[in-house]
Formats: structure tokens, sequence, C-alpha cells
């Protein structure tokens, strides 16, 4: 489980919040270059037993859902994995392992279900968020489930997964108040 520390202690080092959604091209490549093998041998399922704790779904939840956003940042590739971190946020949900972590590391179990565009993922997020009372992730919760709601996806990344954008989501991505990813 050394992997499993090694993920969590960088994810959550001392600075590193400030950097979880302002990452510069420097933190991208420093995830890349640390991190983009264990990426594949969790997106091929070689780290699904780490499900059997809370802090290993945590792992699994970050490299399959936040890392690959900055590995790939602008590429079709940053969702790749997306469908397995939310199998693996689900499955942990499922299990009760979200509650044996505290507030700050269980937003990013459930994270995996803000950025799914099935509504249902979309609802849980918001129920969960709202459970662990997270008010500033609930926000951005119910923002996502707004959206999904609205167009049944997220307009933002129309472009990098090659998707042609409806008239009201081209209205929408050129307004003030679009969310750009």
């Amino acid at each position: 489980m050394a992997e499993v520390q090694e993920i969590i202690e960088f994810w959550f080092a001392d600075g590193m919040q400030k950097r979880w959604f302002n990452a510069t091209p420097a933190l991208d490549q420093e995830i890349r270059e640390r991190f983009e093998d264990t990426w594949q041998r969790a997106s091929a399922g070689e780290f699904d037993s780490w499900l059997d704790s809370a802090d290993g779904a945590l792992a699994l939840a970050i490299v399959l859902d936040q890392f690959p956003l900055n590995m790939f940042r602008g590429q079709a590739r940053a969702f790749a994995s997306e469908a397995k971190a939310i199998e693996i946020a689900l499955a942990a949900v499922g299990r009760g392992l979200d509650r044996l972590l505290p507030g700050e590391r269980v937003a990013f179990l459930y994270m995996p279900l803000m950025h799914s565009e099935n509504l249902a993922h979309q609802q849980l997020s918001v129920r969960l968020f709202e459970r662990a009372g997270l008010a500033s992730n609930l926000r951005f919760a119910r923002h996502h489930l707004e959206l999904v709601q609205r167009f049944g996806r997220f307009p933002h990344r129309n472009a990098i997964l090659g998707r042609s954008s409806t008239p009201q989501e081209m209205a929408y991505l050129a307004s003030p108040q679009a969310f750009k990813g």
C-alpha cells in the first residue's frame, strides 16, 4: 500500500490545496511524470483491491479522476478513466468507506460523481456533499447538476471530445456564466 500513501501524501501535502483547482503546466507535468504509470495500471484494474480500504478507494478516485485532468489537460484522454473513477466512487460509497474519511478528503471520493454526465450520479453527488456538510463543494456540485439537467452533458467538454454543440450550448459557452472546466 506504499503507492496509496504516496498518492495521498502528494495530493494532501502542505500547499497543495491551493493548486487543486489552479493547476499550472509545471504541476501537470509533475503529476504526469510521477503518476502516469500508476494511472494506466489503475485504469486497467490492477489496483481494484485498493477498494478494501477507505484510503485505497480515495487514492484510486484521485488517480482516476483528478490526475488525468492534470496529465492530459485539454485532451479527450483527460476523461478516459472517468467511468472507472465513477465505478470506484459508487463502490466505496456502497461499502460505507466514505464515512471513514475526513471532509477535505472525502470530497475527492465524491468528485467522480460530480464530474459525471449522468443525471443520477449528479443527484447523488449533491446528496453526498450535503450529507458531508461540505458547503463549498456542494455549491459546485449543484452547479454541475444544473448543467447536466439543462444540457444533458457538460458543454465545455464538447470541443475536446469532438462533439457538436447545440445552439443553446454555444450561447451558454459564449456567456459570462459559462463554466470552462
